[in-house]
């Protein structure tokens, strides 16, 4: 069975922080490389970061410094802890296996806004 369970987004001042939380399948996250998505309105889906099932990590350019992403291997679970949010970050955030599964979580919304 596929799930992916995404939450801890919510509205956030410039600046503020975010811890977000997801659970996967066992399917999916079992030894896998395991990645933070997201999409803004009007914008494609894009990959924020990734971390290996040893932990170690890759975050996209715009998100460096500033978001850690983690992993409980024992749980299937996965943590990204985003830090000096932006407006910029907003975003429906979600996360899947890298390269992605066609299943897809519902998501976790997150706004950065004064």
């Amino acid at each position: 069975q596929m799930q992916l369970v995404e939450s801890g987004g919510g509205l956030v001042q410039p600046g503020g922080s975010l811890r977000l939380s997801c659970t996967a399948s066992r399917s999916i996250f079992n030894g896998n490389i395991m990645g933070w998505y997201r999409q803004a309105p009007g914008k494609q889906r894009e990959l924020v970061a990734f971390s290996t099932p040893g932990g170690s990590t890759t975050y996209t350019n715009a998100v460096k410094g500033r978001f850690t992403i983690s992993r409980d291997n024992a749980q299937n679970t996965m943590y990204l802890q985003m830090n000096s949010l932006k407006p910029e970050d907003t975003a429906v955030y979600y996360c899947n296996r890298y390269p992605s599964t066609a299943y897809w979580g519902q998501g976790t919304q997150v706004t950065v806004s004064s």
